[in-house]
């Protein structure tokens, strides 16, 4: 089962998650099929806070991938 979910990288108290298509069984620091976004919680206000390559997101849903529950929410957000 392929997944869409969150990788945490960054310093300590600096959070960065790149958006990955990994296998499920997969720690969440291992190794990913494909890189299709960040995510940045501590974006100011100039800078993006989210970015998804939107086709390849797509994709990966169509072939079975699920997205996260907390990356499912921040899709939600990003498109309202």
């Amino acid at each position: 089962m392929v997944t869409i979910r969150l990788s945490r990288s960054g310093a300590n108290k600096k959070p960065y998650y790149r958006i990955v298509v990994a296998d499920r069984r997969r720690a969440v620091k291992g190794e990913c099929i494909e890189r299709i976004g960040f995510y940045n919680p501590r974006a100011t206000e100039k800078e993006e806070k989210i970015r998804v390559d939107a086709a390849r997101l797509q994709y990966w849903i169509s072939k079975g991938a699920k997205p996260s529950e907390r990356l499912a929410d921040l899709l939600k957000k990003a498109a309202a």
